[in-house]
């Protein structure tokens, strides 16, 4: 008889490394098949939900106590220390002590966050790092070509993703995904204390100075944006009048087929070109449940924003995009890279090995996608 619960006795009899197995606790519907030998369990982990897995090398509560339900996470993956539910996180992806990661998270390779980080419906491409003490929901950032050359989020940092009449349509592009799948541009770098109202787009490039809150499109490269000091200001406001709705709709679109893209990349050309491992594959066929979860919940708040707006306009056209995103992509473009590619030792040396013309494909194939929704969502 053990003195351990059955699953941590399990992980502890397949050689998991648990210093102190009494902190540790692991619920009964675990799946101990998907939680690799050499992963690390420090004091205070707390482990849940019959889809989790944890990939080779992975650690967990290096910092302090963490809760962790539902995430599938790669090689080398560190989580150290916070709550973390329901999101993905590829090969050496790293988020640092008292995070809060709640459902609909993807962070891919070598992307991190430090200390005391909020997150919720947010993907940041390879690379991209976060700074402490940021709240960085309904975001999906790119940019940058290696960890020495990455997008950067400056401490106290604050996406503002909900509105005065209380909506969240308001997902942000920071960078996109046409070009920052290809990891070849230049990194976009937002300054701590700072913030962005969504939704707004970001061209690579660019920088917000730190102590700046950005509420416009930044579309040119390579250029700083430094927000004035704000002056005091009394008017009249009234709750509820939406502006500019045919700029945050066609924003909108465009991150719902930015996510439908994404999904089409992952079945397409990630599937079949990253290693066989179960633990990358349960990793893998997580991230696209998770981003066709994503593409449902911006289409339910897209929804909830049109309910607010002319319903003879709004709705034919909510009705039109919804349609077209039960339709996936058509990948072809992508299957005739994989054809003609040779994978590499892993995903980002893969990436680099596409020749000029295989990247132009990937780049046709995204935008392809985008036009394909913006034409089903015109005006009717």
């Amino acid at each position: 008889m053990t003195d351990h619960p059955i699953c941590l006795q399990a992980l502890l009899n397949k050689g998991v490394c648990i210093p102190h197995p009494a902190s540790v606790y692991i619920a009964d519907d675990v799946n101990v098949d998907r939680i690799h030998e050499s992963a690390v369990l420090h004091p205070g982990s707390r482990l849940q939900g019959k889809m989790l897995s944890v990939g080779p090398g992975a650690e967990i509560g290096k910092e302090c106590p963490a809760t962790v339900i539902n995430c599938q996470l790669g090689a080398g993956v560190s989580l150290k220390g916070g709550y973390f539910e329901g999101s993905v996180f590829l090969d050496q992806s790293s988020v640092g002590s008292s995070a809060h990661v709640r459902p609909g998270c993807l962070l891919e390779e070598e992307a991190c966050a430090a200390h005391a980080v909020g997150l919720k419906q947010t993907i940041l491409f390879p690379f991209v790092t976060l700074g402490s003490l940021i709240n960085f929901c309904d975001v999906l950032m790119a940019g940058g070509t290696s960890r020495k050359n990455h997008s950067e989020v400056g401490s106290s940092f604050i996406h503002f993703n909900f509105t005065p009449h209380n909506d969240k349509a308001t997902g942000s592009l920071i960078g996109d995904v046409a070009r920052g799948v290809l990891l070849n541009q230049a990194p976009i770098f937002l300054g701590g204390q700072g913030g962005i109202v969504g939704p707004v787009e970001m061209e690579y490039g660019v920088v917000q100075a730190a102590g700046s809150i950005c509420r416009q499109d930044l579309l040119e490269e390579d250029h700083l944006f430094q927000s004035a000091v704000a002056k005091e200001r009394w008017a009249p406001y009234k709750t509820g009048a939406i502006r500019a709705p045919e700029e945050k709709w066609r924003k909108n679109v465009k991150y719902l087929a930015s996510l439908q893209g994404l999904i089409g990349w992952y079945r397409a050309f990630r599937v079949p070109m990253m290693p066989k491992d179960p633990y990358t594959q349960f990793c893998l066929e997580a991230a696209v449940k998770l981003l066709s979860a994503s593409v449902a919940e911006r289409l339910k708040q897209l929804k909830k924003w049109c309910g607010k707006l002319p319903a003879e306009i709004w709705e034919p056209r909510f009705s039109a995009l919804e349609q077209c995103l039960q339709s996936p992509a058509d990948t072809s473009l992508l299957e005739n890279v994989v054809k003609d590619l040779k994978p590499a030792s892993d995903y980002v040396e893969t990436i680099r090995a596409l020749t000029p013309l295989q990247q132009e494909q990937v780049q046709q194939f995204f935008e392809m996608e985008i036009q394909r929704c913006s034409v089903s969502s015109e005006s009717l």
